[in-house]
């Protein structure tokens, strides 16, 4: 009898209309809440309301519960479109939370109601004097945005497509949509820069939509690796030109190429830094780049000829 309790406890009767489920339910949902109500039976009876607005809320359920009663409802009613004269009868899902978050929107819906508002002159519980709490944003939806470092280097324009709720003109329904948006990329942006599109999130009849933020990461390079505004990378020559010196070609992200002459005898953790040649300074007015740190792999003989090791060995020692 749950619905006829339904029905009792809110004072609708049979002529009830769609916006009187609406309304008995906000009310008798928000007093049986588990989580609010201190009555011993607040799981079953915040399950009862759940089930008979389901029910009351449709008009293919709801018709057959008028025509039919409840029995009539779960059990069956006759049909002509089944073998056997009878329809298969309503069986609730049983998931009233499932139920709580439809009916308010957003993922959290609950905490809108029963969080203190910080106005103290607004009183407690459900909002106080204006009878619900202020509307709550939905908490921040993050997603990485990850940007190739000849992306950042010169700065572009991206083009991310997300797909969010909707509220219909009707203001209780919504529809999936999809929407493009467009992120200016500026030169020497950093790894952790967050971008954010106020309330684009999915919309729900009585949340504020999430704020969507797109955060920068760098897509891994062949070739470089950044460090603050700096560009490391790793050149590889033999011993011979670790020890007499040479000049290395380096490319740049721009498609320029480099030649670094390297003069100091290259040992071990020794680096070559090449100022101005790294990654923008995004915040500078004066177009300031940080420097290239190049780094050695000194690449050793496998075998060594007699006369090479004696001519190393008159060199060396």
């Amino acid at each position: 009898q749950r619905i006829k309790n339904f029905m009792l406890s809110s004072g609708i009767n049979a002529e009830y209309g769609g916006a009187d489920v609406k309304k008995a339910y906000r009310k008798l949902s928000l007093k049986h809440h588990p989580d609010r109500s201190d009555d011993p039976k607040s799981d079953e009876l915040f399950l009862e309301v759940a089930e008979a607005y389901d029910v009351l809320s449709k008009p293919n359920t709801r018709a057959v519960y008028d025509q039919f009663g409840e029995e009539g409802l779960k059990s069956g009613v006759p049909t002509t479109d089944v073998v056997g004269g009878f329809s298969g009868g309503y069986v609730f899902h049983g998931n009233p939370d499932k139920v709580f978050r439809e009916f308010f929107g957003g993922d959290n819906p609950f905490n809108e109601f029963f969080e203190p508002p910080k106005d103290p002159d607004m009183g407690i519980g459900f909002g106080g004097l204006r009878g619900r709490g202020r509307p709550k944003q939905d908490p921040p939806i993050e997603r990485d945005l990850a940007l190739t470092l000849e992306e950042i280097y010169a700065g572009s324009i991206k083009k991310m497509k997300i797909s969010r709720r909707v509220m219909n003109d009707d203001g209780h329904t919504s529809s999936i949509r999809d929407k493009i948006l467009t992120i200016n990329v500026k030169a020497g942006w950093q790894a952790g820069t967050r971008i954010t599109f106020q309330k684009e999130g999915d919309q729900g009849p009585n949340n504020i939509p999430a704020d969507i933020v797109f955060i920068v990461k760098d897509k891994d390079h062949p070739l470089f690796k950044r460090v603050g505004c700096d560009l490391h990378y790793i050149a590889t020559i033999p011993l011979s030109k670790a020890l007499i010196g040479c000049v290395i070609e380096v490319p740049t992200l721009d498609g320029r190429m480099l030649s670094i002459p390297i003069n100091d005898i290259v040992q071990p953790g020794y680096t070559k830094r090449v100022v101005g040649e790294g990654m923008p300074v995004s915040k500078s007015k004066d177009g300031d780049h940080g420097d290239m740190v190049i780094s050695f792999d000194i690449v050793f003989p496998t075998k060594l000829e007699v006369h090479q090791k004696s001519l190393i060995k008159q060199a060396l020692l």
